[in-house]
């Protein structure tokens, strides 16, 4: 008598799925298609473009002077960065000069953005996680700092806080001590957000020999900023390249070894430390003087091209703006957003391993889907 052939218990067939773009670990509109081999993650395929952005269209259709706005809009958990990147790379272009307190406000103001985006950013990526807890303490220093933009601009989002040739507004009173006064907060709460993660098992479990990648693959991939130095590549747009008042600051850049997500959470948070050094060499170096330099009300650079960049939060954040000289909008606007570019690098992080791990590794990238769709 003929039987039938016994079917597998499980079926060995590779599974796709999305996740996104409505995930919420996904940090934004992201949509990942994913090839499994049961929990194992076998291929990763980013999808973007949900946001529908043009801003850098749109800004072809400005006057210089309104970019500054459209900034804002780009990484918005990180405004300040945005707008200063844009302002130096027009008085870059037109060689205006800067006077030195405005480009010492500038560095107050780029470094607290810094700090406000990393707590953002651990707490979201304990969150993840599991540990709810880290994001409700980031989110009560985080307050603190946008208290401070808010005293000085009047925002707490996207702030418009920069202008070609200097700052908008001179800084209000008794605002600087009150800056020192954070940063001293800031340095007591770090210890509690390390007495919660750094040696916690399950965090270490989660983090450690995941997602690593080597320095060569790294650079090969394009990856900047935290996640670059954390796998050994000594590169930091304020060392290599100074800016606003960074090369009068004394500050170390940190740097991993292992290149991997638990690394990637070690150098941002010696970040932290880094930021509030910087802070309080600058807020105690404010030189008096104007805050604006000598700029015409209608900014027309002349016939050129140019690219520069900062250091911004998640990166290598660059500007590259070329000028026909008869229009009062740029002829060609285009961002290098580090966001995109580190995005690049999810494939070969997540690849080998586990669905989970999928969300500890969008995390430990850090990145904002405004900065990516632009």
């Amino acid at each position: 008598m003929q039987t039938d052939t016994p079917r597998p218990m499980f079926d060995t067939d590779e599974l796709v799925i999305n996740m996104g773009p409505q995930h919420p670990s996904t940090h934004g509109v992201l949509r990942l298609v994913l090839k499994l081999d049961g929990e194992r993650v076998l291929d990763c395929d980013p999808v973007i473009g949900y946001l529908h952005r043009g801003i850098e269209k749109l800004s072809e259709h400005r006057d210089y002077t309104q970019i500054v706005l459209l900034t804002d809009r780009m990484d918005y958990v990180a405004a300040a960065t945005n707008n200063l990147g844009y302002v130096e790379t027009i008085e870059k272009l037109y060689s205006l000069e800067v006077p030195r307190r405005a480009r010492y406000i500038r560095t107050v103001l780029s470094e607290l953005q810094r700090v406000a985006s990393h707590l953002l950013w651990l707490g979201t990526h304990a969150a993840d996680l599991g540990a709810l807890t880290v994001l409700l303490f980031c989110l009560r220093e985080r307050e603190l700092v946008l208290d401070l933009f808010e005293e000085y601009c009047g925002a707490r989002l996207t702030y418009n806080t920069m202008r070609i040739g200097g700052q908008p507004v001179d800084l209000p009173p008794g605002w600087d001590k009150k800056v020192l006064a954070f940063c001293d907060v800031q340095a007591q709460k770090l210890p509690e957000y390390e007495q919660l993660l750094t040696g916690n098992r399950i965090f270490m479990e989660r983090t450690k020999g995941v997602g690593v990648i080597t320095a060569a693959d790294a650079i090969a991939v394009g990856l900047c900023g935290p996640p670059l130095r954390a796998s050994g590549v000594l590169r930091d747009v304020r060392k290599d390249e100074p800016y606003a008042a960074y090369d009068e600051m004394e500050f170390d850049v940190p740097l991993g070894v292992r290149g991997d997500t638990y690394d990637r959470y070690l150098v941002r948070l010696e970040e932290f430390r880094q930021s509030l050094r910087i802070i309080r060499q600058a807020v105690e170096g404010i030189p008096e003087g104007p805050i604006m330099g000598k700029a015409p009300r209608l900014i027309k650079p002349p016939a050129g091209e140019t690219y520069h960049a900062i250091e911004a939060p998640k990166g290598e954040l660059g500007y590259f703006v070329v000028s026909d000289g008869k229009s009062v909008s740029p002829y060609r606007f285009r961002v290098r957003p580090p966001s995109f570019c580190n995005l690049q690098a999810l494939p070969q992080l997540v690849k080998g391993h586990l669905l989970a791990d999928v969300v500890t590794l969008i995390g430990t990238i850090d990145i904002v889907l405004g900065e990516v769709d632009r």
